[in-house]
């Protein structure tokens, strides 16, 4: 167990949308805060920027989350600037959509570097690296249950992560580390909203039995809940969508 008072994180994917709120809610439960971003330095600046500001303390870091060099450095950024690591989450990630029919397999493969590839990267140093009492948090999607038309890339990318991510719990077994996957509904974020056109913005919006489309702060709320006191849940794949699946 950490005995540093002040616990860690580290946020892939942290200068904008999910990312930056989960971010912001850590460091609002008095975690030190590392905001990781992959080429949007300014945005990560202003995250930082915006939680010193609250009181909290942050630092920033680059590096492509599929690279284990650059993971790695960054991963030793944190345990230079903070002591340590106690939670990992793992937000960043890339989406196209198309018919499986009609996909750019380019599209497929740089999905795959990211989704995946980045994935099992930032899981492994994790693994390695997470104190004893902490916590690691990967991303998946709702659409792996609504199966939605256009999303059959995406989908598979993030079900590789819910399997790796099962795995992972098992393999940390008597570490007192937890490893869960959150996977949001439709949430209103920049990667969600482009493309789509107010129709169907309208038409997910409604899809929820809670009639609205999610908030970045809302699955922010379930990340907090597995990376502090949800020490009971591990293995797990927790579905944000307002019960739209």
């Amino acid at each position: 167990m950490n005995d540093n008072p002040t616990r860690v994180a580290l946020v892939t994917g942290g200068s904008g949308g999910i990312g930056r709120a989960v971010a912001e809610r850590l460091a609002s439960d008095g975690m030190a805060v590392a905001v990781h971003y992959g080429g949007n330095k300014a945005k990560a600046d202003e995250t930082v920027a915006a939680i010193t500001a609250a009181g909290g303390t942050a630092m920033t870091v680059s590096g492509d989350i599929a690279d284990e060099h650059a993971m790695s450095a960054a991963f030793d950024a944190v345990e230079q600037r903070f002591d340590g690591v106690d939670v990992v989450v793992n937000t960043a990630g890339t989406m196209v959509l198309s018919p499986i029919a009609t996909l750019d397999l380019d599209d497929l493969d740089r999905m795959h570097r990211t989704n995946i590839r980045g994935a099992f990267v930032v899981s492994q140093q994790a693994a390695r690296r997470v104190r004893g009492g902490g916590a690691v948090v990967n991303f998946s999607t709702s659409v792996t249950r609504l199966q939605f038309p256009a999303y059959g890339a995406y989908a598979a990318s993030k079900g590789a992560v819910e399997a790796m991510t099962m795995v992972l719990a098992r393999e940390l077994r008597g570490r007192d580390i937890t490893v869960n996957t959150v996977a949001p509904g439709p949430t209103a974020t920049p990667l969600f909203l482009e493309g789509k056109d107010e129709s169907t913005v309208t038409k997910l919006s409604k899809a929820a039995p809670l009639e609205r489309l999610g908030t970045p702060q809302d699955i922010a709320e379930t990340v907090a809940f597995l990376a502090g006191p949800a020490r009971w849940i591990n293995g797990q794949v927790l579905y944000a969508n307002g019960g739209i699946a």
